[in-house]
This record gives C-alpha cells, sequence and structure tokens, in this order.
C-alpha cells in the first residue's frame, strides 16, 4: 500500500488524544492489520524455536535417533529462515505506518493552521506550532508501533502461556500473571510521565517562540540596548526547561529500569522454578530446554510490551496537543451579502479614511501602527465597521475579501522555494531563466515552458518592483534557491521581492505597508514611478511618509492620532499643513541624505 503525501487526510478525530491516535489507525488500517499480523507470527515464531529444539532434544539426542534429529533440525533452521523474512517485512510495514501517521499529521496540522488564517497568531504563539511540527508529529508516529509489535506481543505472550502449560500449570500461571503484575508496578510512574512530559511541552514551546522573537528583532534589541536583558530572560527560561527535561529524564530512567530489571528477575524466578522441577523428575530435559528457551523467547514480548506502554503514554500527550490546536476556530464568518460587482469606495468610519476606487492613496502619520490598523480594518483582519461601496465588510462572506483585497504586510512570511515560486505561482515554475528584462534564449525557452501569461506577469511584477537586479545577480536567476525568510537576500532585496509579489497577484484593491522602507532613494524613486504605472485604473493604498510615494499619490490623507486631520495631494498638504511638511521634510532629508551617499558609491540597501 503506497503512502501519497499529498492525498487528502481526512478528517481527524478532535475529542481526545486517544481519539485521535485510533482514527490515525484507522485511516490506514489495512497496514496496520498487516504489521499486526507480521509482528504477531514474527513474535510466535521466536517461541516456536524452543519447542523445536525440545521436540529435537527428547526424541533425537536423547534416544540417538539421528533421523528425527535431522529433521527437528531442519525445522528450526527453516523456522529461522521465515522469521529473519517475516521481521524484515514487519520493519517495512510499521516504518510505513509511521510515515503515514507523520504525514497525515502533518498535513492536517498545515490545513488548520492554513483555515486559520489571520486568526492564528492571535490564538496560539509561533512556538507551540514550531514543538507540534518538531517533536509532537514524531512522538505520535512512534507511538503506532503499538498496533505492529505491541499486538505481537500480546500473541507471543498468549502463546507462550499455552505452550507452558503443556510443560507446567503452575509455570504457565506465573508466566500468565507475572506481566500484568509488571504492567500494575509501572503503571504510576506511566501517569507521572504524562504530566511531566505535558509541562515540559508547553514550556518547551514558550521557549522555542521567545527563540523566534529573539532571532527576528535582534537587531532592534541590540540597537536599543535590550539585548543583555532579553538573553538574561532567555537564560532564566531555558534554565527552567531544561530542569523539567531532568525530571522528565527521571521518570524515564526509572522507567527503562524497571522496564528492563522487573523482567529479568520475572524470567530468571520461572528458569528457577523449571530448573527445580526437572530436578525433581516432574519435566524431562527436553522439557527444561524449551522452558528456558520459551523463557528467553518471552523477553522480546515483553519488552515490546513495555515500550508500547511507554510509546502511548508519550503519544497520547502529543496527540492531545495536536488535538487542542486542531479545536481552534477562525472567527465567524457570517456574511451573507455579495461584495459590490463594481469598484467601490472603501469606508473607515474609526479614522475617516475614504478609499476612492482607481486612485493610488497614501496614510501619512507620525505613528505607523495607526496606519498599520486602518489597512487591517479595511482588509477586515480585524472588527471594523468599515464599508466597501454601501455594504459593511462584516456582511461579506471572507473568500470574497481575500479574492479582491490584499493586504501586503512590510514583514509578511517568505516562504523557502526558488524565486520564481516565491514570486510567483509554484504550479508555473520558470525554469532556465537568466535575465528576465532581455531576450536571451534561455528566457525565451522559459517563457514557452511557463506560458507568455505568466511570462508576461512575471516579468512585469519584477519590472513594477524594480527588482531586475536581484535576478541578474542570483546564480541561477529565477530559479536560484531562496531560503525561507529570504535570509540570503539583503533587507532591500526581500522588500522588493515581497512587492512583486503582491504586484504578482494583481488584486482589485492593494494595501500595503511601508512597500519601500529599506530602498536607498534612488530606487524608491524607481518603484514609485512603475508602481504608479503598473497600478493605473485600479485601487492601491500605500502607508508611507516618503515623499518620492507620496508626490506619485492621487490622494494623501494626514492622519493624527489615528484620524483623518487633512486630505489633498502632497504638495497642497506641504503648502497648508505645518505638523505634515515637518513630517515630510524630515523624511525628505534623510532621502537627500541617502541619493548622496548612493552617488558618492556606497552601496544601496
Amino acid at each position: 500500500m503506497r503512502i501519497d503525501a499529498y492525498a487528502d487526510p481526512g478528517t481527524p478525530d478532535r475529542r481526545g488524544g486517544w481519539r485521535y491516535l485510533a482514527w490515525l489507525v484507522r485511516r490506514q488500517w489495512p497496514r496496520c492489520l498487516a504489521g499486526a499480523v507480521l509482528a504477531s507470527v514474527w513474535m510466535v515464531l521466536l517461541a516456536a524455536t524452543p519447542y523445536l529444539m525440545a521436540r529435537a532434544v527428547d526424541h533425537g539426542l536423547e534416544p540417538g535417533d539421528l533421523g528425527a534429529l535431522a529433521g527437528w533440525t531442519g525445522a528450526m533452521v527453516a523456522v529461522g529462515g521465515v522469521n529473519a523474512w517475516l521481521g524484515m517485512m514487519r520493519h517495512r510495514t510499521m516504518t510505513k505506518v509511521r510515515m503515514d501517521a507523520n504525514f497525515r499529521t502533518v498535513k492536517v496540522v498545515v490545513a488548520h493552521a492554513t483555515r486559520l488564517g489571520a486568526a492564528l497568531r492571535a490564538q496560539v504563539g509561533t512556538g507551540e506550532v514550531v514543538t507540534i511540527g518538531v517533536g509532537d508529529v514524531q512522538t505520535i508516529s512512534g507511538s503506532l508501533t503499538a498496533v505492529g509489535p505491541g499486538v505481537g506481543a500480546v500473541a507471543a505472550y498468549a502463546t507462550v502461556g499455552g505452550l507452558m502449560l503443556s510443560v507446567s500449570t503452575r509455570l504457565a500461571l506465573v508466566v500468565l500473571l507475572g506481566v500484568p503484575l509488571l504492567a500494575v508496578a509501572l503503571g504510576p510512574l506511566m501517569g507521572r510521565l504524562q504530566g511531566r512530559e505535558t509541562e515540559y511541552r508547553e514550556r518547551q514551546s514558550v521557549l522555542t517562540a521567545r527563540i523566534g522573537d529573539l532571532a527576528g528583532g535582534l537587531r532592534v534589541l541590540n540597537g536599543l540596548g535590550g539585548k543583555g536583558l532579553v538573553a538574561d530572560a532567555f537564560r532564566r527560561d531555558s534554565g527552567r526547561l531544561r530542569e523539567q527535561g531532568y525530571r522528565v529524564g527521571a521518570v524515564t530512567s526509572w522507567i527503562q529500569a524497571l522496564g528492563m530489571g522487573l523482567p529479568m528477575l520475572f524470567l530468571a524466578l520461572v528458569t528457577w522454578m523449571g530448573a527445580r522441577l526437572a530436578a525433581q523428575g516432574r519435566i524431562s530435559v527436553g522439557e527444561l530446554v524449551s522452558v528456558y528457551g520459551y523463557v528467553v523467547a518471552l523477553g522480546w514480548p515483553v519488552a515490546f510490551l513495555i515500550e508500547m506502554a511507554h510509546q502511548l503514554s508519550r503519544g497520547v500527550v502529543a496527540a492531545r496537543r495536536v488535538v487542542t490546536f486542531l479545536r481552534l476556530e477562525p472567527a465567524p464568518d457570517e456574511g451573507t451579502r455579495e461584495a459590490p460587482a463594481e469598484p467601490s469606495a472603501l469606508h473607515d468610519p474609526t479614522s475617516g479614511v475614504r478609499i476612492l476606487p482607481g486612485r493610488l492613496t497614501a496614510l501619512v502619520t507620525t505613528h505607523p501602527s495607526d496606519a498599520t490598523d486602518i489597512l487591517d480594518r479595511l482588509g477586515r483582519y480585524t472588527p471594523s465597521d468599515a464599508t466597501w461601496g454601501d455594504i459593511p465588510l462584516a456582511d461579506i462572506p471572507l473568500p470574497q475579501i481575500r479574492s479582491r483585497i490584499l493586504v501586503a504586510e512590510a514583514e509578511a512570511d517568505l516562504f523557502a522555494g526558488t524565486l520564481s515560486n516565491v514570486i510567483g505561482d509554484e504550479e508555473t515554475p520558470v525554469r532556465g531563466a537568466g535575465n528576465c528584462a532581455t531576450s536571451h534564449n534561455s528566457a525565451a525557452d522559459a517563457k514557452q515552458r511557463t506560458g507568455a501569461d505568466e511570462w508576461a506577469k512575471l516579468t512585469a511584477a519584477i519590472h513594477a518592483a524594480a527588482a531586475e537586479d536581484i535576478v541578474r545577480a542570483l546564480p541561477d536567476a529565477l530559479e536560484t534557491p531562496i531560503e525561507a525568510q529570504a535570509r540570503n537576500l539583503s533587507g532591500g532585496q526581500r522588500q522588493r521581492i515581497r512587492l512583486a509579489r503582491a504586484l504578482h497577484t494583481d488584486p482589485e484593491i492593494l494595501l500595503a505597508a511601508e512597500p519601500t522602507s529599506a530602498l536607498d532613494a534612488h530606487t524608491e524613486a524607481t518603484v514609485a514611478d512603475r508602481l504608479k504605472r503598473a497600478r493605473k485604473g485600479r485601487t492601491t493604498v500605500l502607508a508611507a511618509t516618503s515623499p518620492l510615494l507620496l508626490d506619485r499619490a492621487d490622494v494623501v490623507h494626514h492622519l493624527v492620532d489615528g484620524k483623518v486631520a487633512a486630505t489633498g495631494t502632497h504638495r497642497e498638504l506641504l503648502d497648508t499643513e505645518p505638523g505634515y511638511r515637518a513630517l515630510v521634510a524630515r523624511d525628505a532629508e534623510a532621502e537627500a541624505a541617502a541619493g548622496q551617499a548612493a552617488q558618492e558609491g556606497e552601496p544601496a540597501r
């Protein structure tokens, strides 16, 4: 049965950790059944070896019958060969079981994270998602060994008990009652492990989130002098996590020690009792050999049963965390009215901002968070009374809004992949493209393979974002691998890639926050000119204070404390609004200095 990593994972059972594990088994029950059967036969045949050995001793070696001895010995060799093949197939099957559970859990978690969308960050930290993806998925998949070796261990345990009945009822009772007593002895430790493991996972997710925040804001923290303060807090949190890890390890070590020691004591007792029975003449020499062989064979199922309990104990903790995440729900979408069929104005009553269709509008404020809040309300990422035309945004189904209004964040995530996939459609990669602004054969070949329309959209977006130099500088042009968050690009390059991606989407309404803040004056001026031409006839809103962008805007809203204080063109506001002039003039001086530095040969950002 083949594993399809891209198939529909199905609807997970979110009623609890045990139910989620059971759902994983049900989704691949033929494979799980095959693993259980293979493991059961494999372990039962381990117990068959001492049985055959006892027959070889009693019927061949002791009476001196070489034919019988050879026959029973040959049977042992045959059983050993079959068992070796069964062991190999069992291992392969259980590997597929674990991988299926791994892929399936990853898919349901990623799909649910996508479904949550913008509500994800508000409901769960990044560290929680990372911990699920890195640790919990592996723990869950490992716990499914219970459906293979675990079931086989039970079957082998019952078989050995039955075989022991033919030797001695007393020995059979000791074997059949001994393992349940071991479970009773280890039970409290398993419950304690679950509690410690749960607390450890929670602390781990918090610390993982802090690592991400620290890495993302390290430069800012260093500039503000707060790096040492955050480092001290991180050191304290990591110390607590280490101590909790020691507590988890202490419980685990006791389980493993008792799991190895108690079975040995139990098996030693069975061996001693068998030897006593043989010395008393109540069992034959061959039966004594078989008892010893049964004791050795019983070591495998007993070890697997203890390991199964340990893995299930950890697996249910991880499954509960996954189920908790899957129970999160996005904000309810109660919209039932159709969005305006024609381009219409967006209005935010909270700030007084009105966005006219087909215009390039700029929002200028001393506090960037005020402009970001407005964009979030107009994009319906936060609840508000904003309207589209005469229809409240809250009354419009969210899919319609997402398909026509795009909010381009200044620090939007960039996923790993080739540059063409990062900017454009992943299903139509551009292969072999060189300088996308030229007509080289490689670019022509890529255009033919990609499709004229997609190629035109891609090159137009790159051109509008003034990103051709990025493509030329990369070793494989558009096919160059880009790391997650584009860490192998500079800040200014990342910003232009984000802008190119937004322009490639070509939304009806584009709401962009600080799209050129990391660019030098010359590049920013180029982007401003090209952006206005590329978005001609479409609604575009820019939250910015750069005069280079503001001078190209059709309408500028000057915001004070989150409210519209004045509206007009850039030049009108310069003449009539002292506060606007002071804010913009400060940026103009900085851009003039940057432009002079660029002319003197300093590298652009």
